[in-house]
């Protein structure tokens, strides 16, 4: 009997960790599923991610799929082609994770729960309470979306950074995930701004005050080479620098490393986003709860494959 098949959309998935852990984490779980990557250009031709969707829902043998990059525009090209989205995925226009059920393709936005789940191992309790402390997220494309989504949605004692700050290159994304936030119940204040170069970030770094959190969600470092700051940029005093990318070069993260140890800054990759965002996919497309317990096995699993 041939394995199910779990689909992977993104741009260079061979060089994913994911495809050395997924067999691992299948004969775990008990899936006998094996990953099949999908590698497509940013920003493909709506007529290319209708190609990739119709043989996802015609391959018997696909169970469902996780995407990466291509998540915003993929929904866009193929809204038609799916029969459900789940709230999130509606709020967000987005799919990052595509399952099948009784002959039916559903689409779900799971990045806003992993977002969350990973910053909650990042930030310390509590760490928003008085209200004098920013988020900038430079890009602000799904990643940006996931993550801003996420906070507004939890909320709560914990407290919300004053500001979140959005910078992109593009005006159209900006004006994106605004319509998204304007569909929001929160507190939360947003700001978006359009950058020309890496010195109009720079100048955003500067002004965020002690203990903000700053994230590279523009893709550089991986998908493309190089920062969204420069070289003679400054991270903010006892600030949270968060590079999503968990490999690559990772320039913008090599730069905040470099100034940890004199501002006293707490530096994350994207590792544990990428534990998050899989194993909630996962638990959604098979069907099966993943306890803490297990979680932490598949973790312990993959961190062979990290890369350095």
């Amino acid at each position: 009997m041939r394995k199910s098949k779990f689909i992977f959309v993104g741009v260079s998935t061979a060089g994913s960790s994911i495809v050395k852990i997924f067999p691992q984490w299948s004969t775990l779980l008990g899936l006998d599923a094996e990953i099949v990557g999908c590698d497509l250009p940013l920003r493909s031709a709506k007529k290319t991610y209708r190609t990739v969707l119709r043989e996802i829902r015609e391959d018997p043998l696909v169970v469902g799929a996780l995407v990466t990059a291509h998540k915003i525009d993929l929904l866009r090209a193929c809204r038609d082609l799916i029969d459900d989205l789940d709230e999130r995925a509606a709020l967000c226009d987005e799919a990052s994770c595509l399952a099948k059920r009784n002959g039916r393709l559903l689409a779900f936005a799971k990045d806003p729960i992993a977002s969350v789940a990973a910053l909650d191992g990042f930030v310390e309790p509590g760490h928003w309470r008085g209200g004098e402390r920013d988020a900038l997220c430079l890009g602000a494309g799904g990643a940006a979306v996931a993550i801003s989504v996420g906070l507004a949605q939890r909320g709560g004692e914990d407290g919300l950074p004053r500001r979140f700050v959005l910078v992109d290159i593009l005006p159209e994304r900006l004006e994106s995930i605004r319509r998204i936030h304007q569909r929001l119940e929160n507190s939360m204040c947003f700001e978006y701004h359009l950058s020309q170069d890496a010195s109009d970030n720079d100048a955003l770094l500067a002004a965020l005050p002690a203990g903000s959190l700053v994230i590279n969600a523009t893709g550089l470092g991986k998908d493309k080479p190089g920062s969204p700051l420069s070289a003679d940029a400054l991270f903010p005093r006892e600030g949270l620098i968060w590079e999503l990318n968990y490999r690559g070069r990772r320039d913008f993260m090599r730069g905040a490393q470099a100034q940890a140890p004199a501002r006293d800054l707490r530096v994350a990759d994207g590792w544990d986003y990428f534990l998050h965002g899989w194993t909630e996919a996962i638990a959604e497309v098979f069907q099966i709860e993943i306890a803490d317990a297990a979680f932490m096995q598949m973790a312990e699993l993959a961190v062979a494959h990290r890369w350095p």
